[in-house]
């Protein structure tokens, strides 16, 4: 009996040490409404599938991937012009809300040619914030592009 009682708890404080030994920020309690106003947020990568398409005019021009953009928690925000303007310039501010238990992201102006006004939450935290939406290019089938934005 002792030799089963043995595994079993070096099973139990080994499951112990790698639940409480991963960071705290990985589990944040916070919602995604205090995550996504928390602090502004900055294009990092594109990908339909596998492939990087960040660099992809349109949607993804030099001018919009260095905008900064912020989420008040009233359901307002702002699109700031990076270093690099984009002419004529674009929409600077919106209104937005979440939807379906905080899961879809409703902006009333598309954040990017192309894209609708809805998209779907794939992963928000602390750094990173990746929303999946519809992407309609000038030629060819609708797809969807997973954005990834980080402050």
């Amino acid at each position: 009996m002792k030799k089963q009682v043995l595994p079993f708890l070096a099973f139990l404080l080994a499951s112990l040490f790698l639940v409480f030994s991963c960071k705290k920020d990985e589990f944040s309690s916070k919602t995604n409404t205090q995550l996504i106003t928390q602090s502004s947020w900055t294009f990092q990568s594109a990908f339909v599938g596998s492939t990087d398409v960040s660099n992809q005019d349109p949607p993804f021009k030099a001018c919009r991937k260095d905008n900064i953009i912020t989420f008040t928690a009233a359901g307002g925000g702002t699109v700031t012009e990076g270093a690099i303007a984009c002419s004529p310039p674009e929409p600077i501010t919106f209104t937005w809300s979440f939807t379906n238990g905080e899961t879809i992201l409703h902006m009333n102006t598309p954040l990017y040619p192309g894209t609708g006004n809805d998209f779907t939450v794939i992963f928000i935290g602390e750094t990173s914030l990746v929303l999946q939406a519809s992407y309609t290019p000038p030629v060819g089938p609708t797809l969807l592009i997973n954005i990834t934005f980080h402050h």
